[in-house]
């Protein structure tokens, strides 16, 4: 068994306080205090169904969605992840692009997933398409930058510097390898394809979010 935490970025550090990355983990967590008060019944309502979607039903769940998880080890996960990318993907845009780039990233990841499984009824839920857009995002603006990442192999364990481009372009290659998965189980489980959407929407698109004054005031 092994894994591997990314922590933060070990090149450079924000030059201003990430305000909108700390209030979209306080949201999920909020969010995921709901569906432990609530249960089923509360996220059934509002997780997305690819199948209501493509049917004209329940559209606001494609936003609801990216705040909710299935589990604590599900929250904890993405909300890590996006604590190590998404300071700096902020202070290169500014609070307020930024805001609408996490949410357009993961509007294009539910419906990147929706495209893949237009007819499927697994309930579809959580940050990572969002999160996905924000590393793909960090992956174009700062490809050479070292991600500090804990290095877990079974029972080793140890701190290690992974170059940006390495870290979640291995990632990315896994999802793209498993595209499709959700769609074979019917199940339930990751759902590989608004990964790969929520990443290249990120990728493509960081630019045309980024204060360029910001960003050249960012000195590694």
């Amino acid at each position: 068994m092994g894994g591997l935490i990314p922590l933060s970025d070990a090149s450079r550090r924000p030059t201003h306080f990430p305000i909108v990355t700390a209030c979209i983990i306080v949201a999920n967590f909020v969010v995921f205090g709901f569906e432990l008060k609530g249960g089923d019944a509360f996220v059934l309502k509002w997780c997305a169904i690819p199948a209501e979607i493509t049917s004209g039903h329940h559209w606001i769940t494609i936003l609801t969605a990216m705040f909710m998880h299935a589990s604590w080890s599900h929250i904890l996960g993405n909300m890590v992840f996006l604590w190590a990318f998404g300071p700096e993907i902020e202070d290169a845009m500014n609070p307020l692009r930024y805001l609408l780039f996490y949410l357009s990233g993961g509007l294009a990841a539910m419906l990147g997933q929706v495209a893949l499984v237009p007819h499927s009824t697994v309930p579809n839920l959580g940050a990572s398409g969002a999160i996905a857009a924000v590393m793909g995002a960090f992956l174009a603006t700062y490809p050479r930058d070292k991600i500090k990442a804990i290095l877990i192999i079974f029972v080793f364990v140890r701190v290690t510097f992974i170059p940006a481009i390495v870290l979640i372009g291995f990632w990315f290659l896994t999802q793209l390898f498993n595209l499709g998965s959700v769609a074979e189980a019917q199940t339930g489980g990751v759902a590989y394809a608004a990964h790969v959407a929520g990443a290249l929407f990120g990728a493509l698109t960081a630019r045309f979010f980024e204060d360029p004054e910001r960003l050249a005031s960012q000195l590694p």
